[in-house]
């Protein structure tokens, strides 16, 4: 198994951002990539920090790129750089001097550079240049109204899917296709543009394409539907179908039913019964058959049998047929460590090793590496001194001499 992982010698810049960008960086820094953060720097002892938890394996330097001498730092470390990472809105690093231009244009001083833009919504058409956040995108996607939640309305997962898997996992994917084929093609970077929105699409085909293709691919796990009919929790992946949801048990916690394939319906339901009381059935009279499993007429009443069983008794009981964890309890299961571990496994290279210093893995002060690496592009204590006099430094940080 090799030692090195496989991004060792990848040299990226992140601009400091909100959760898609920096979860970008993360993935390429679990791998073994250099990753810099670029922050603010602080201009007053009392000026809040945000800490930011995806920094895991980064760096930081603090530069103030509204200074030219700023701008100035940031440009040679981007010269240097393989990937850089900016996640404003459009035309922000245009107007530093800082845009695709300057490095891969025609007289661009770093031609190698993969330039990777996140951004919220599509860069071209109406809402380009609008601010927004990851339950924006998801409603503009058309992928929040395919979401279960109550009869009213759609709920959302938390902002996982836009800002995280529509967002920083896509723009992480689209750098590491565009260094790949700079491997094919001589070595030239390329301008990666990723937003939130399209993302989010694609990462959602399967269910977009089942939403309105019903007629043309028939499927089980999908609704008839004509264009005017919403069939939102109506399939059999979106809390429609009776034997894949969550049900509530009677000390409040709660058990997963996920059994499409008939076979194991077929065992899930047997268990069940055999775990019901004889009372409960006879109470009812009437219980659901495993021949009956798609019949959607019947799937209102299979529901509301199976929510008044999983009521009968507490989750321990229901343990040995169905798991379903807390985050506390998935942690304990699977590791030692609270956070997740970076994925996914490859059988000969392995990602980078994690601290044993969990607050040093974890958070990242900002500024926390601006000494170490001036010095790696060549800034000297005399150019340091000009830049902290200029103010591109802010305040006199931890770990700067001067």
């Amino acid at each position: 198994m090799s030692t090195r992982p496989p991004l060792h010698g990848i040299k990226v810049v992140e601009f400091g951002g909100l959760a898609p960008g920096p979860f970008a960086g993360l993935v390429l820094a679990d791998w073994g990539a250099d990753v810099i953060r670029i922050d603010r720097p602080i201009s007053h002892p009392n000026d809040k920090v945000t800490e930011d938890v995806l920094a895991r394996h980064k760096r930081s330097i603090a530069v103030d790129t509204k200074i030219p001498s700023g701008r100035a730092v940031v440009k040679r470390l981007v010269e240097r750089a393989d990937v850089l990472i900016d996640p404003f809105r459009p035309g922000v690093l245009e107007r530093l001097g800082l845009g695709p231009e300057v490095f891969l244009g025609e007289k661009g001083t770093n031609k190698k550079l993969i330039y990777a833009r996140l951004i919220g919504f599509p860069r071209t058409g109406q809402y380009s240049n609008l601010a927004g956040h990851d339950l924006n995108y998801l409603a503009l996607s058309g992928v929040l109204s395919l979401l279960p939640g109550s009869p009213s309305r759609p709920t959302f997962p938390l902002n996982i899917l836009a800002d995280f898997a529509g967002g920083g996992l896509m723009c992480a994917l689209g750098i590491m296709i565009a260094l790949f084929e700079r491997s094919n093609n001589g070595g030239l970077g390329q301008v990666v543009d990723n937003d939130m929105v399209s993302g989010t699409r694609y990462l959602s085909t399967f269910p977009l394409l089942g939403s309105f293709a019903h007629s043309l691919i028939p499927s089980p796990l999908f609704a008839d539907r004509d264009a005017t009919t919403s069939t939102r929790m109506q399939n059999t992946l979106d809390d429609g179908a009776p034997f894949y949801a969550v049900y509530t048990c009677a000390d409040g916690k709660w058990m997963s039913v996920a059994c499409i394939e008939p076979k194991f319906y077929k065992i899930f339901l047997e268990k069940f019964l055999d775990a019901l009381p004889s009372e409960f059935v006879q109470q009812k009279g009437w219980c659901p058959k495993v021949e009956e499993q798609f019949v959607r007429t019947k799937w209102p009443a299979m529901k509301q049998f199976f929510e008044e069983g999983f009521k009968s008794f507490d989750r321990h009981y229901w343990a040995e047929v169905f798991n379903v964890l807390s985050p506390r309890e998935a942690y304990l299961l699977a590791s030692t460590d609270a956070a997740p571990k970076a994925h996914p496994n490859l059988s000969r290279t392995t990602p980078v090793p994690l601290s044993t210093n969990s607050s040093h893995t974890y958070l990242l002060r900002p500024g926390e590496h601006t000494d170490e690496i001036l010095e790696e592009i060549g800034i000297g204590k005399e150019e340091k001194k000009n830049l902290a006099k200029d103010g591109a430094l802010g305040i006199v940080q931890l770990g700067t001499k001067l």
